[in-house]
């Protein structure tokens, strides 16, 4: 099992559509092959940031979700309408070895 932080920036003004979309997404993911659960989490610290924790069976799962035609169409929609900032991807320990050794700052893995 793996666990993967998506950290997203928002434009001001965008967090509801952002929150709604990804609904949507969390819908297509819960069909995902090796998807676990999803999390999304907003930064009190600042307004809008949001990082969104999923765990995955394995890394092949989580890289064919990102591979699909559906992630790219969302990802294309959050580039052009409310995204500040190309979102970063990390992986959280998991794996057989341990090759990746971050802690997951929301704590599930």
């Amino acid at each position: 099992m793996i666990t993967v932080g998506m950290d997203y920036k928002i434009i001001p003004g965008k967090d509801d559509e952002f929150v709604s979309v990804f609904s949507k997404v969390l819908d297509i993911m819960s069909d995902m092959p090796g998807h676990e659960e999803t999390h999304l989490y907003r930064d009190v610290y600042s307004d809008h940031d949001y990082l969104v924790v999923s765990e995955w069976s394995d890394e092949d799962a989580f890289k064919g979700f990102i591979a699909s035609d559906r992630f790219k169409n969302v990802t294309d929609w959050g580039k052009e309408n409310v995204l500040r900032e190309r979102p970063r991807h990390e992986i959280y320990g998991g794996g057989s070895g341990d090759e990746h050794v971050a802690k997951c700052p929301a704590g599930m893995h």
